[in-house]
């Protein structure tokens, strides 16, 4: 299957932070994704999240995504954000409640093909005993 989707990522970049390491948070999970720095934030979109979804099986976190991608969804999209400092270190860490100090990294991802449950189950499928279901 083929899947087509737009994501877009913006992260705050605060006074006391380095542009370059709040980029490197963010290409470390989505290493394709093109970085534009705007003043106090950065802009990143990509067509993939290949990488971010071997992560969620690395970190055996396939159910806690899923929620937050559910949780998310509005209508073709589906948003969620991941904690800074963890994403740095090329860590997926939701972000809950209200933001941090540095503030999170807000994704949203839009999907044109074939549908957000088909694409979710893709990157995050479900789980029986803390493994993916074939």
């Amino acid at each position: 299957m083929i899947y087509s989707i737009d994501v877009e990522i913006t992260a705050p970049v605060k006074g006391t932070e380095v542009t370059g390491r709040v980029e490197d948070a963010v290409t470390n999970l989505f290493p394709e994704a093109e970085v534009e720095s705007r003043p106090g934030e950065l802009l990143a979109t990509c067509h993939s999240m290949e990488r971010f979804s071997e992560r969620l099986h690395e970190q055996a976190i396939l159910d806690t995504a899923r929620g937050a991608f559910f949780g998310g969804q509005d209508g073709d999209t589906f948003a969620f954000d991941l904690k800074k400092q963890a994403a740095l270190r090329g860590v997926i860490n939701f972000a809950v409640g209200g933001d941090s100090e540095l503030g999170d990294i807000h994704v949203r991802v839009r999907v044109n093909e074939p549908d957000v449950e088909s694409f979710v189950d893709h990157i995050a499928p479900e789980t029986e005993d803390g493994r993916p279901v074939e």
